[in-house]
């Protein structure tokens, strides 16, 4: 990570520019607001009053163990509904054009286990400027020595079996999250290429609400159901297996499918095109169509759109695909989709069994052939 990545021909490409231009003309045009319209307030108000719902729901204590346990995991996937549609966006600042309004929405992040300040650097800052750069881009490092997407990193003999294994340890990324992850990246020395000098008041605000989320999804159950520790501990689990499962299928189907690259930079650290062309490389699209997976992932299945224009509330996205295409088409560029969500599973399901087992199968005819050529040389 010490190697500082440039893209080197970006006075060269105009294909960002023209998209840019042909966007901001028809929101012009059409008289459209990039931030939040009244459905996206709307979807935002849905999610968050089914999510304080749900939870006084369990509190409630109206209901069975196993009904519990349900509730539990609706929950645990409303939280990943608030990241996806209210939090993305205005941490991004797209949400609302009122800097208030997207700090305000937020510290919705820290209501579902997760430090808004240190997702705007990794995720804002550091992934989507290098994308699927191995080294850079943190988030296609989602276990070290479990699952490998890094071309240049050596398979070992568990990683044979990741495409078995990975969809399992997706449901862990929430705990991982809320229990390790934000403390890692907090106290490492950079986030990416990006160095991590935080201000006094982030320091409070990483324990506080870590303990405030712990307090809430665990000591509230304790005291208001009268629950033995294991018994809050387990709904803590399960609230966020189901979080985590949902968070973590739907970032990988965004840049870890078939058809998309993961450049390595020079020697010089050069990346030899433009930005948002490596955007078009790196990023992919999937059930374009589906109107539930739209509503309920927050325009996280249009991250080429995304990715360009992080700073246009998602509820666009679909008007505005169109003219990303075409414009893509007339530079020569890919546009990367899967026209369903479980096309896009399988097509990471493969991406999975490519980097792992054939990549381990090549490796180890490799060895056997270099041994071949030393006994008998």
């Amino acid at each position: 990570m010490s190697q500082k990545v440039k893209f080197i021909n970006t006075n060269k490409s105009t294909f960002f520019a023209t998209t840019r231009g042909k966007v901001e003309a028809y929101l012009k045009e059409k008289e459209i607001s990039k931030n939040a319209n009244k459905s996206m307030w709307a979807k935002a108000i849905f999610f968050v009053v089914g999510f304080f719902s749900l939870y006084l729901l369990i509190l409630s204590g109206w209901f069975g163990t196993w009904a519990m346990l349900g509730l539990t995991v609706v929950l645990g996937a409303f939280a990943a509904f608030i990241g996806f549609n209210v939090c993305h966006d205005a941490i991004h600042g797209s949400f609302s054009k009122k800097s208030g309004v997207n700090k305000g929405l937020s510290y919705l992040f820290y209501l579902i286990g997760a430090n808004p300040y240190l997702w705007n650097i990794s995720h804002n800052i550091v992934h989507h400027t290098y994308t699927n750069i191995p080294g850079h881009d943190e988030d296609i490092e989602v276990a070290p020595g479990l699952i490998r997407l890094d071309e240049s990193e050596e398979v070992n003999k568990i990683q044979r079996y990741q495409h078995l294994y990975a969809f399992g340890l997706y449901g862990l990324a929430s705990l991982s999250w809320v229990l390790r992850k934000d403390y890692v990246k907090f106290f490492q020395g950079k986030i990416g290429q990006h160095s991590t000098q935080h201000p006094k008041r982030e320091y409070f605000n990483l324990f506080f609400y870590k303990i405030l989320h712990y307090f809430i999804f665990i000591g509230i159950p304790m005291l208001v159901l009268d629950l033995a520790w294991w018994q809050a501990g387990i709904g803590f689990l399960v609230m966020h297996l189901a979080e985590g499962l949902v968070m973590g299928l739907v970032f990988q189907l965004a840049h870890v499918v078939e058809g998309t690259d993961f450049p390595v930079p020079n020697e010089e650290g050069n990346v030899e095109e433009a930005w948002a062309e490596h955007q078009m490389r790196t990023t992919a699209n999937f059930a374009p169509k589906s109107a539930i997976t739209e509503f309920f992932l927050g325009g996280l299945n249009r991250q080429i759109e995304h990715h360009l224009f992080p700073k246009v509330c998602h509820i666009h996205y679909p008007a505005i695909a169109a003219i990303v295409r075409q414009t893509a088409e007339e530079f020569n560029l890919p546009y990367i989709e899967s026209p369903t969500f479980s096309s896009a599973l399988l097509s990471h399901y493969r991406m999975l069994r490519k980097f792992g087992k054939e990549a381990y199968q090549v490796q180890t005819s490799r060895v056997m052939e270099r041994h071949a050529l030393e006994v008998n040389n």
